[in-house]
């Protein structure tokens, strides 16, 4: 009889449990251990349990960063213990780990309409946070975690084999150990840029098929649908140019280039005329200098500029 065959889910889930354990905080893809390749080839049921228990050990680092403070307990569940229930029941480990595991830093971050704001991290990351976001980082001894809760960010992640760095915007979830992304959530999911190394995304319940993405390589992940991928590293570095404070504009149609402006302003730029909102554009602005794009528009393509409280209205001239 099989080892399969005579094997029980529970002994797998144990299994998985202490696998799990036992790569925490290495950086090490599946591949890179011919003992675990072969513990995972041996058992279609094993690669489910081994991401479940994954999932677990995540899930008891957040509740690490959830903690204000440790409380004091007569007899303190083990790790493992505490992994094994998680990978059968996710909501049960979670609770046991945000009100007896050990705290966490964690701090919240927000910018106003308009303001670019630059944050160091201890663990030596950088985070550029773009206008009118809002995130929440947490730094604990096995897992930098940042919830996305609006907005957009930029993340040039410092190398720590023993804390990933996962970043979530809604049901997506990215994952780095030493890279750069951005993250920009849409009403319809996420764009993830990468600029450096290599990340992995997937959708929420979907950890066993994540997408790949190397640096120049962008994707929209969004629910109900499969991610869509291109590699387009010039485009990347167009749409990250509000780091410094800039729009790129390289044939985007006047309507594009308006909504962008309109992300950083309260005077709003409008384009009544559908056929000059089609018009393609070049140029490099602030992005706080609506009026200077306008005025680049009229003496380009002869566009009228009206002035109007809170409004630049462009139509034909």
């Amino acid at each position: 009889m099989s080892e399969r065959q005579t094997q029980t889910a529970g002994e797998i889930d144990d299994e998985a449990c202490a696998w799990a354990l036992r790569l925490d905080g290495r950086d090490l893809e599946l591949a890179d251990d011919p003992e675990l390749d072969a513990w995972l080839a041996a058992d279609s049921r094993r690669r489910g349990a081994f991401l479940r228990a994954q999932a677990a050990l995540s899930l008891l680092d957040r509740g690490r960063a959830l903690a204000d403070t440790a409380p004091v307990l007569t007899r303190s569940p083990s790790r493992r213990g505490l992994l094994i229930v998680g990978a059968g029941g996710g909501a049960v480990a979670a609770g046991l780990a945000a009100s007896a595991l050990l705290s966490a830093e964690v701090r919240r971050y927000a910018t106003g309409l308009g303001e670019i704001r630059r944050v160091p991290l201890k663990d030596g990351s950088l985070i550029a946070i773009n206008t009118r976001s809002d995130l929440e980082v947490a730094l604990s001894s096995h897992l930098r975690r940042v919830k996305l809760d609006a907005g957009e960010a930029w993340f040039e992640v410092a190398k720590d084999a023993a804390r990933p760095f996962v970043v979530q915007a809604g049901p997506v979830h990215i994952r780095a150990v030493g890279t750069a992304f951005s993250v920009r959530r849409q009403d319809a999911g996420c764009d993830v840029l990468v600029t450096e190394g290599v990340v992995e995304a997937w959708l929420e319940g979907s950890a066993d098929r994540p997408a790949r993405l190397a640096a120049g390589f962008k994707s929209l992940i969004a629910a109900g649908r499969d991610p869509i991928t291109v590699q387009a590293p010039e485009d990347i570095e167009r749409s990250l140019s509000w780091r410094t404070g800039s729009i790129a504009l390289d044939g985007q149609s006047l309507a594009e280039a308006a909504e962008e402006f309109n992300r950083y302003n309260e005077r709003r730029i409008v384009i009544d005329d559908p056929e000059l909102a089609k018009r393609r554009f070049v140029g490099l602005f602030r992005t706080n200098d609506p009026e200077g794009f306008s005025a680049a528009v009229a003496a380009t393509i002869g566009a009228r500029v009206t002035m109007k409280p809170g409004i630049i209205s462009l139509d034909r001239g």
